[in-house]
C-alpha cells in the first residue's frame, strides 16, 4: 500500500464530490479576444517577465496571474489541492523543484515532448536541468537556477588563519577560524526546508545520500534511508559542532536566510553559507544607507565548503520550474508561453530583477551579468556541481523526516542520523506520523 499523502487524501473527497467547486476553473474564452491562461506563481519577479511576453504576443494570449505562497510547503499544498480535484482552470505551474517529482508521480503534469525537452534543455547547467527530470522524462523547465556560496569577510581572515580564495576550505575549518577570530558563521537552522538543503548537501558533500540509489521508482514501502553512513554521521556532528560553538549567531537554531545575512552584516559577521541574492540585497543596503559604503568591498566569496578535506563539496541546488497542468485546456500555447519567459533575453533581465541566476550557462559570459554579479563564475560552478534534493515522488513525506530528525542542531548526535532514516522509513511505510 502506498504511504497516505495529500494526492490519496484529496482523490478521496473528490470521490465524496467535496471538491466539485474546483473543477469550475476558468474555461475556453468564447468572447472572441485572447486565450486566457493562468499561471501560478509563488514568485513575483516572474510577474513582469510574464506580463510582457503577453504583451508581446500580438493577442495571442492573456495571462492571469494567481500568487502562491511565498513558501515552498505553503506553495506545494495549494497546488496539490487543485490539481488532485483535476482543475481545469489550471495551465502554468512555478514549482518548486523538489516536489516536481510528486506531481508527475501522480499524473498532475504534462510530459515535455522529445523536441521540447531538447529546446529546454540547451545550454542549461547540469544543476537545474537534473531538477527537471523524473524518471527520464522532463516535466518542468528549468526557470531559475540557484546554489549557495560560502560568502566572507576578508578582513577576518588573518585573524581566522583561514583563506577561502586561496583554496578549498572545510566546516571544520571555518568553526574552528571563526571561532577563533571571534566571528559568526552563518548557516540556516530553522526548521523549514532550508534545514533539509543544509542537510542533503552535508551528507552529499561527504559522499553519501539521504535516500538510497536504489529507491528510486520503488513503492514507498520499499524505500530506503542512506542516513545511517559515515556521510550522515559526518552531517550530524557538523551541525551539532556549529551550533555548540561561538560561531553560531544568537538564534541559529531558528535562524533563516534573512537571519544568516543579518548575521553576516553584523559588526561580529565574518562567514555565511547562502544564496546570491544576498550580493543584491547587500548592495541595496548600501544604497539606503543602512550598510556603510565601505561594506561591499570587504565581502568575498568561494565555493561552499567542504566536509572531507579530499572530496569536493556538492553545493545545494534551488530555484524554480515551469511544468503544465495535465489538466489544462491550453497545453500547447502553455508551452509557447513557457518559451517566451524562458527565452535567453528574459532570464538576464529575471537575474537583474530578481537577483537569482538564470539556468543557461552563457548567460554567466555576458558583460553586463558579470559586472552585476562579480562572482558568475562561481555561481555558473555551483550550480553546475549543484547537488539536488532527492528526486522522489514521496519527497514531502522524506524532508519532513530530516527537518523532525535533525532540529534543533543543538540536540543533534551521531545517532541522529540513524533515528532520522528510521524514521524516514517508518513514515513512509504508513508505520509513524510526523
Amino acid at each position: 500500500m502506498r504511504r497516505r499523502t495529500f494526492v490519496r487524501r484529496f482523490a478521496a473527497l473528490m470521490a465524496l464530490g467535496l471538491l466539485v467547486p474546483f473543477l469550475t476553473g476558468c474555461g475556453d474564452d468564447d468572447s472572441g479576444g485572447p486565450t486566457t491562461l493562468t499561471f501560478y506563481s509563488s514568485n513575483p519577479n516572474q510577474e513582469p517577465i510574464v506580463e510582457k511576453c503577453a504583451a508581446e504576443s500580438a493577442g495571442r494570449y492573456a495571462i492571469d496571474i494567481q500568487a502562491l505562497p511565498n513558501t515552498a510547503s505553503g506553495a506545494r499544498e495549494q497546488l496539490l489541492r487543485r490539481l488532485a480535484a483535476q482543475d481545469r482552470g489550471m495551465d502554468i505551474l512555478s514549482i518548486d523543484p523538489p516536489f516536481m517529482a510528486e506531481f508527475a508521480n501522480a499524473g498532475f503534469l504534462r510530459p515535455f515532448t522529445d523536441e521540447e525537452r531538447a529546446h529546454f534543455s540547451y545550454d542549461v547547467l547540469a544543476g537545474p536541468l537534473e531538477q527537471g527530470m523524473f524518471e527520464d522524462t522532463m516535466y518542468s523547465a528549468p526557470a531559475n537556477g540557484n546554489t549557495q556560496l560560502l560568502w566572507y569577510r576578508k578582513s577576518v581572515l588573518k585573524k581566522a588563519g583561514i583563506d577561502p580564495a586561496a583554496g578549498p576550505v572545510t566546516w571544520d575549518q571555518l568553526i574552528d577560524g571563526a571561532e577563533k577570530a571571534g566571528v559568526t558563521l552563518a548557516a540556516q537552522g530553522r526548521r523549514n526546508e532550508s534545514l533539509m538543503v543544509w542537510v542533503n548537501a552535508l551528507v552529499l558533500s561527504a559522499g553519501g545520500s539521504i535516500l538510497t540509489p536504489d529507491s528510486e521508482g520503488k513503492p514507498a514501502e520499499q524505500v530506503k534511508s542512506g542516513l545511517d553512513s559515515d556521510a550522515g554521521r559526518e552531517a550530524a556532528r557538523i551541525m551539532r559542532k556549529l551550533a555548540d560553538s561561538s560561531a553560531a549567531y544568537p538564534g541559529f537554531s531558528t535562524g533563516s536566510e534573512e537571519n544568516s545575512r543579518a548575521a553576516f552584516q553584523a559588526e561580529d559577521g565574518g562567514f555565511m553559507v547562502n544564496w546570491p541574492y544576498v550580493w543584491a540585497a547587500a548592495q541595496t543596503a548600501v544604497e539606503d544607507g543602512s550598510l556603510p559604503e565601505s561594506f561591499l568591498d570587504d565581502v568575498g566569496w568561494a565555493r561552499y565548503p567542504r566536509v572531507l578535506a579530499d572530496r569536493e563539496s556538492a553545493p545545494p541546488s534551488g530555484g524554480l520550474g515551469l511544468s503544465i497542468s495535465a489538466f489544462s485546456r491550453h497545453k500547447d500555447l502553455a508551452v509557447d508561453v513557457i518559451r517566451c519567459v524562458l527565452s535567453p533575453t528574459n532570464q538576464k533581465a529575471y537575474m537583474f530583477t530578481a537577483g537569482d541566476p538564470a539556468v543557461i550557462a552563457s548567460i554567466f559570459d555576458d558583460p553586463e551579468v558579470r559586472e552585476r554579479f562579480p562572482m558568475a563564475d562561481a555561481i555558473r560552478e555551483g550550480m553546475a556541481d549543484a547537488g539536488p534534493r532527492p528526486v522522489s515522488p514521496y519527497y514531502g513525506d522524506v524532508t519532513a523526516a530530516v527537518q523532525a530528525g535533525f532540529h534543533p542542531p543543538g540536540e543533534v548526535t551521531e545517532s541522529s542520523a540513524k533515528n532520522t532514516g528510521d524514521l524516514l522509513e517508518a513514515v513512509l511505510s504508513n508505520e509513524r506520523l510526523i
